[in-house]
């Protein structure tokens, strides 16, 4: 028999890429994913997922590179975000047509947060699209979403790791993938020589970067929002124990490095390998 799992998929923008790697590994290791919730870019895999169609976004996914990704960046004349987010899900729609939530093959929950009433919105019924969109709504990266008489941002704000919301029966084995792992010391790069540096990349590094050390105005509010999120996301898993964490570390990747997608996935799978050795390693210990 398959062991059954309840999936539950982070926020932690471009890092998202590692749960596709992190399903594939399940899948091959004879795990069967009877429910999933997502917040953010967690949102938008597991509602993938859910309707059958993550190996078509993958395809798609491993064929952008920076001026790609920069093709998709719709910038808002607005003080309340930095990017309209429409046109990337506008070509997403092209190859992967909208469907209700509650006509997915698993039960499927994506979280938003209500910024008026300071609460969680669980999106299980509806369009996966509008669901997705105000889950991934970075607080002024991307405009906030309009929703009846409040305003919704990014889920991460409130519940990175949405345990509390996915579908789990008696016998389901609770399975997190996180993005806000233990971070890995880098080294600091070298910029660029200006003469070389082009203004769509000084643009591009200016959004994508989160390194703490830059001044930059969007690098330092991401590192600040950051920080709340990763010990949110931490404080959840330790009250939940879920029976399998798959860690990504945090500074994997920048928000938007989606150009990295064959590096993300294979560390997703290469996570995701180690924590279930580990899983059954402690199993045999206690059976032991």
């Amino acid at each position: 028999m398959k062991n059954k799992v309840a999936l539950v998929l982070s926020s932690g923008g471009s890092k998202g890429l590692a749960h596709i790697g992190a399903i594939n590994v399940l899948e091959k290791n004879g795990f069967q994913i009877t429910s999933v919730s997502g917040s953010s870019i967690g949102s938008v895999m597991g509602g993938l997922y859910a309707m059958g169609e993550l190996p078509r976004y993958t395809e798609w996914v491993r064929t952008l590179n920076k001026k790609a990704i920069w093709g998709l960046m719709d910038f808002a004349i607005s003080t309340q975000g930095l990017l309209k987010g429409e046109t990337v899900f506008n070509k997403m729609k092209t190859f992967i047509p909208d469907r209700n939530i509650e006509e997915m093959n698993i039960p499927f929950s994506a979280i938003a947060t209500d910024l008026i009433n300071e609460k969680e919105v669980v999106f299980n019924q509806g369009s996966f699209y509008e669901a997705v969109r105000a889950s991934v709504a970075i607080p002024t990266v991307f405009t906030p979403v309009k929703y009846q008489d409040t305003i919704l941002v990014d889920g991460g704000v409130l519940n990175p790791v949405p345990i509390d919301y996915v579908k789990r029966s008696e016998d389901d084995l609770l399975v997190v993938v996180n993005l806000y792992g233990d971070k890995i010391e880098k080294h600091i790069q070298k910029e660029e020589n200006s003469k070389s540096v082009t203004l769509i990349n000084k643009l591009i590094n200016l959004i994508y970067s989160g390194d703490k050390r830059n001044s930059g105005y969007f690098s330092l509010l991401n590192e600040t929002t950051s920080t709340m999120i990763h010990r949110l996301a931490k404080l959840s898993i330790e009250k939940h124990q879920p029976d399998i964490v798959v860690n990504i570390s945090a500074d994997a990747a920048g928000t938007f490095d989606f150009f990295k997608a064959d590096e993300l996935i294979q560390l997703g799978e290469d996570a995701t390998n180690l924590a279930i050795n580990n899983y059954y390693l402690n199993q045999q210990k206690n059976d032991g």
